[in-house]
């Protein structure tokens, strides 16, 4: 509400995936609440539920979703900004963004940006899975290294497991070995290394796991959650799916189709795909 507030918005679209049963029950009854309350004159608010596809989390294949279209994304320019859902400007924001802007309005940027390690500042949410004793979200400083991160707030490795690669950014973001642990979890600081950082789903190997098995898992998952509207990405993430499943990676043929999706995919999705692939070549050859 403080950011519509801020830009003059006359209408609030709030987009979640349907598998989010819960989450959505809650924010019906909050919604609800506040209608019948309002502190001010509200926007129009709207829960818009999505069908579960990965793609929507693209910007402007997420605008297509909500007013009712396939949700593919769009060319560019023109940007959301200048023409957005149903034709108007429009402003779209990650949930946990505008989560913090009420707290940062109320006690300053100072007291956000006193958190943070490594030059950076603030706090963000990594949501931390694989082979940790303490698995989950976790509210963490940003620019936080993956060392500390699962040292102090998962309660370290397995018992029987010692770190052996870790994906810092969900499954475009890329693979990492054990020996870069210490490098800060941030955009600037991750890219030098063929990562980022994204939605900050970090995923956590042991020496039990195979990079390459990780890689070929988020190259299918690219495959099936294609939209398809662009060829570089529906043909492109198969074929290197199934180059993958080789006991001896086609390095050249592979290496071809990661730069034609790089350069030619329409969004981020192909773009970002062949990210694991690199990282395992480059960091674990020894496997492929």
């Amino acid at each position: 509400l403080i950011a519509a507030h801020v830009v003059g918005t006359e209408a609030c679209y709030i987009y979640l995936r349907d598998e989010y049963h819960g989450c959505r029950a809650i924010l019906e009854n909050e919604l609800e609440l506040l209608k019948a309350d309002p502190p001010f004159p509200l926007p129009l608010i709207e829960l818009r539920r999505g069908a579960g596809a990965y793609i929507c989390g693209e910007e402007s294949a997420m605008i297509e979703s909500i007013e009712g279209k396939r949700g593919e994304p769009r060319m560019r320019p023109p940007y959301i900004a200048q023409i957005g859902l149903f034709g108007r400007p429009t402003l779209e924001h990650n949930f946990e963004t505008l989560y913090w802007v009420r707290d940062i309005v109320e006690r300053g940027p100072s007291w956000f940006s006193g958190f943070g390690r490594n030059g950076r500042k603030g706090l963000r949410s990594y949501s931390v899975s694989g082979r940790v004793r303490e698995p989950g979200v976790k509210l963490a400083p940003a620019g936080i290294s993956l060392k500390e991160l699962v040292d102090e707030f998962c309660g370290g490795m397995l018992p029987g497991h010692e770190l052996y690669a870790y994906l810092p950014g969900g499954a475009s973001g890329g693979i990492l070995p054990a020996s870069l642990a210490d490098v800060p979890l941030d955009f600037d600081t991750l890219q030098p290394h063929g990562c980022f950082i994204g939605s900050a789903a970090v995923i956590v190997l042991s020496q039990h796991d195979r990079a390459r098995d990780a890689a070929l898992n988020m190259m299918r998952f690219f495959e099936h959650e294609s939209c398809g509207q662009c060829t570089p990405c529906r043909v492109g993430t198969g074929k290197a799916a199934r180059l993958m499943t080789a006991e001896k990676w086609d390095h050249t043929t592979l290496e071809d189709l990661n730069q034609v999706m790089i350069d030619a995919s329409i969004c981020g999705l192909g773009q970002a795909a062949p990210n694991p692939v690199r990282c395992v070549q480059k960091y674990f050859p020894d496997e492929v």
